[in-house]
């Protein structure tokens, strides 16, 4: 088996290599590079970024299973006057979410079935504003005015000085971004008035673009809902769908799931994962769907997960769980969601090199740069780019010995996490 000159890496301490190696005839035998090194190691815990996610005032946050936790933000808690924004709330979410071990998924929104609209208070005094207040799920509810400029200017602001205080924040996973209801992509119960009440297509056409600009490192997601032609522009403007988002699934495992729901993630395309996460959060259109999704015989004719499987899926919200299902059972369902790192092969040539075979066996890449690492040294693959059922073979020249153990290195995790391996090498 050759090793191709693109994976032999320069030395270099604590970070990627830079350079590949041009070896003797420029390429290796892997056979016969060093000496095997048994290696044996097992994948004990949820990983980080992946999981059944708790929000974040939940009784049960503390629970070994948990990696991530959920919460909804308000604009209006952070801007309330022109230009002026305060982070404090978004700060402290993010240090009280790390001091626990765990990172954040967010989603900021401005209406909520019986609560006031969460625009900045200087808007709903902009001249020319006006509300519209309706009801929506049988309660007083308040929805924004789409035409106002300054509410549209004030969105797009709003999202580039988020980006540039947190994309590279590493208590924070994944963005959920939208509009309507629970920022969830539509008004199934309330005044849904294109322009209004629900922002344009010629607005959402400009603010998209620009979220896949301002997050180059956090992955961003919305909501499947956006498949309706009425609320989304992506019928009419395919070019959006070559952005780098991902999709999250508000009514995962529904009875009818299979219909609606699977259709609209094939519409955003089945290869999505490999550029966005999938996310979202467990049915609750009955309380039978609630108690049941995570039977291990499945509801409705599909398990879990196998259904995790079939949209890649990394993450989903599942608060209501701990009180339907025991812990081993929502570990073991979270485990089995987002990426598996597997070292196949590890082979040391004594103070010069180690060779790492490591495939992905989970259902989903990890989102943030990654690396096999041993002795300091990183190697130069980003195990970013390794897709499910994919290996790679690495060579990172440093001063290993048969006592060296390869670990896995990256940037964007917490105090407390750790991403582990399987490992049967003998």
């Amino acid at each position: 088996m050759l090793l191709p000159l693109c994976l032999l890496l320069t030395f270099c301490e604590g970070k990627p290599a830079d350079e590949p190696v041009v070896g003797p005839g420029g390429e290796v035998t892997e056979e016969e590079y060093g000496v095997k090194v048994p290696l044996e190691a097992s994948v004990t815990h949820v990983q980080p970024m992946t999981g059944i996610v708790l929000w974040n005032t939940s009784s049960s946050v503390r629970k070994s299973y948990v990696q991530l936790e959920f919460s909804y933000m308000l604009y209006n808690d952070v801007c309330k006057e022109k230009d002026v924004y305060d982070w404090a709330p978004m700060d402290k979410l993010l240090k009280e979410v790390a001091g626990r071990g765990h990172q954040a998924v967010v989603r900021f929104r401005y209406t909520y079935p019986g609560y006031s609209c969460a625009v900045p208070d200087y808007i709903k005094s902009w001249p020319g504003y006006e509300a519209t207040n309706a009801k929506s799920e049988g309660r007083n509810t308040e929805f924004p005015d789409w035409r106002c400029e300054e509410l549209q200017r004030f969105h797009m602001e709003f999202h580039r000085r988020f980006a540039e205080r947190y994309d590279k924040d590493p208590r924070l996973a994944f963005v959920e971004t939208g509009f309507g209801l629970w920022a969830e992509y539509h008004i199934y119960d309330g005044p849904c008035v294109m322009g209004r009440t629900f922002p344009s297509h010629d607005f959402q056409a400009q603010f998209l673009p620009k979220m896949d600009e301002w997050f180059q490192d956090t992955p961003w997601l919305f909501s499947i809902d956006a498949v309706d032609a009425k609320y989304a522009p992506f019928h009419k403007q395919k070019a959006l769908l070559e952005l780098d988002f991902g999709n999250f699934d508000d009514s995962f495992m529904c009875e009818d799931w299979s219909g609606y729901n699977w259709e609209s993630w094939s519409f955003f395309g089945k290869d999505r994962y490999k550029k966005g996460p999938a996310g979202g959060e467990f049915s609750y259109y009955s309380d039978y769907d609630q108690k049941h999704v995570l039977d291990k015989g499945g509801m409705y004719g599909r398990k879990f997960e196998d259904v995790v499987a079939k949209v890649h899926m990394s993450f989903i919200i599942g608060n209501d769980q701990p009180g339907k299902q025991t812990e081993e059972r929502i570990k073991e369902a979270a485990m089995s969601m987002g990426y598996r790192f597997e070292i196949r092969e590890f082979r040391v040539k004594e103070g010069e090199g180690a060779l790492v075979r490591i495939a992905n066996v989970g259902v989903a890449p990890i989102y943030r740069d990654t690396y096999v690492q041993v002795k300091g040294v990183r190697s130069r693959e980003n195990l970013r780019d390794l897709m499910p059922g994919e290996e790679m073979r690495i060579l990172i020249p440093c001063r290993a010995s048969a006592s060296s153990i390869p670990s896995i290195a990256c940037d964007h995790l917490v105090s407390g996490q750790q991403i582990e391996y399987e490992a049967h090498v003998k």
